[in-house]
């Protein structure tokens, strides 16, 4: 076996082509089967030699010859084309010569096998061609000036063992090649798809974070400027505050860990399950303690949903109620949340006008919803209304036969009651500080 080269992150794939593939230029020596091959020719072609008493006995010029085409064969993976001919060179020399047939075209096919795998399709056949055109030569025209003395001209039908010899050499040559293509095909495939995992999975979890940072220091740059704002004239409204402050930021770790812990154990299964509809009401709870009003509608009878389109729906809703804290000067918010049997609608609506000011978004939460929508096959729409609010429509759909429990509530009822703004909204800051995103 030869000498191997350095493993790289793909050679463990492919069996013995891949490591075919992967030598180059700098790859080893191939010292152990060159050994071999020169060995089993030397040897071989001394049994052969006394078998053949016509031919002339194989003496040290003839080991030579052998030898020197065997060492060729330690270059066939760094300079395969000059080896294959070199090899056919030695080869053609020891015919001449009157050397017993045998091993020596073990050379030649070795390095015929070579020179294809490694892409010189050509210089192999032009190679073997002219092996088999000099053998003709030898054999039929040239037996009279050539070792040993009194030897005649070779039969005709001897000629079509050795073309049947090189057809087999080709054959054998060209399924390598074709072989060691599929296995490199198959290793870009899966190179580009496990790059493709990769950024799928960075960007899924970009989304988890912006999402979860971005709606939980939303409302903790809001009641921090209320904080501020009350700190000297109300310090029990500030202690609310900074108690709301508190919660949010509790809960922003706990999700950011959760995200987090998908990085250190990949492949494991999630410690606390992924946010859902059913954890809506909080929602509504942290856009209150914002100053925002929400009140929630529920159309279609309410089933459980697959995981993934429940978190989709969750962090649709979650970041429009964001950006309606974030951009909007309305204080009110509607979510409509329509069950049908093929799909989830969503529809969530602000009376508005935009507040004008930069709120400090990097605008990439519009983006997050689309590519979640999109990830399910759905859609999201979002843009402003003929009475000047803001309207962000999202349908993600269902694919039949998913789990669909009912809840027995009525087709359309109120999910949740409206929620009102804090009882002292006019303590807020007039100018809301700008919260990055």
């Amino acid at each position: 076996m030869d000498e191997q080269p350095p493993r790289t992150p793909d050679a463990g794939h492919g069996g013995p082509w891949g490591r075919w593939a992967a030598r180059g230029s700098g790859a080893a020596l191939p010292w152990r089967s060159t050994v071999l091959v020169a060995v089993f020719v030397v040897v071989g072609s001394g049994f052969a030699a006394r078998n053949q008493p016509d031919r002339t006995a194989l003496d040290a010029l003839g080991r030579a010859l052998l030898l020197l085409g065997a060492a060729l064969l330690l270059l066939r993976h760094r300079h395969p084309v000059p080896v294959v001919f070199g090899a056919s060179a030695a080869t053609l020399a020891y015919l001449a010569l009157g050397y017993a047939y045998g091993p020596v075209f073990v050379i030649v096919a070795v390095a015929c096998f070579a020179a294809v795998v490694h892409g010189h399709r050509h210089a192999a056949w032009w190679a073997l061609g002219l092996l088999w055109t000099g053998h003709l030569l030898l054999g039929h025209w040239l037996y009279r000036h050539l070792p040993p003395a009194g030897d005649g001209p070779a039969p005709w039908g001897q000629e079509l063992p050795v073309a049947a010899f090189v057809a087999a050499i080709l054959a054998g040559s060209e399924l390598a090649r074709i072989r060691r293509e599929q296995w490199a095909r198959d290793r870009a495939e899966r190179a580009a798809a496990e790059r493709r995992r990769a950024d799928e999975e960075r960007l899924r979890i970009a989304r988890e974070l912006h999402d979860v940072l971005a709606h939980s220091l939303s409302v903790i740059n809001v009641q921090a400027g209320v904080g501020l704002a009350l700190i000297d004239s109300d310090p029990g409204q500030a202690r609310t505050a900074l108690t709301t402050i508190k919660a949010a930021s509790k809960e922003a770790l706990g999700e950011v860990r959760q995200v987090l812990d998908t990085l250190r154990t990949p492949g494991d299964a999630p410690r606390a399950p992924a946010p859902g509809l059913d954890r809506l009401p909080e929602l509504v709870e942290q856009a209150a303690a914002a100053g925002l009003a929400v009140r929630t509608e529920t159309e279609g009878r309410r089933r459980q949903l697959p995981p993934g389109t429940e978190l989709a729906a969750f962090r649709i809703v979650q970041e429009a109620l964001t950006n309606v804290v974030r951009h909007s000067g309305s204080r009110t918010a509607l979510v409509v949340i329509r069950y049908r049997a093929d799909a989830l609608d969503l529809r969530i609506d602000d009376e508005g006008p935009a507040t004008g000011g930069d709120a400090g978004g990097s605008g990439n939460g519009l983006a997050g919803m689309r590519e979640r929508a999109a990830a399910l096959g759905g859609t999201i729409e979002a843009g402003t209304r003929p009475d000047g609010g803001f309207r962000v429509s999202a349908v993600l759909p269902v694919r039949p036969g998913e789990p669909s429990t009912a809840s027995g509530e009525p087709s359309t009822a109120p999910d949740e009651p409206p929620v009102h703004p804090p009882a002292r909204p006019q303590a807020r800051p007039s100018a809301r500080p700008e919260e990055p995103q």
